[in-house]
């Protein structure tokens, strides 16, 4: 009999959380059925993330503006 991987992360938490209190339990299984039963069931996009810089300056502009924000210390700090 093989179990899904799911199963098994299931199961790893289930060990992690089996000698909690019974109320902590309980506000753990509210959370999670207010997760499953909320309204807004849109997906998360992950390819948002990625995409091209938009930005009304140039290139030299940015790396300009990077390099004189930049702040050096010469003074070492004893730990």
């Amino acid at each position: 009999m093989q179990i899904p991987a799911g199963n098994n992360l299931v199961e790893s938490y289930f060990r992690f959380m089996k000698n909690w209190d019974n109320e902590t339990k309980k506000r753990l299984i509210i959370k999670l059925t207010q997760s499953i039963d909320s309204e807004d069931n849109s997906q998360y996009d992950f390819s948002s993330c990625f995409g091209a810089w938009e930005d009304e300056r140039t290139a030299d502009e940015i790396i300009e503006e990077l390099k004189s924000d930049r702040k050096n210390n010469p003074e070492i700090e004893d730990f």
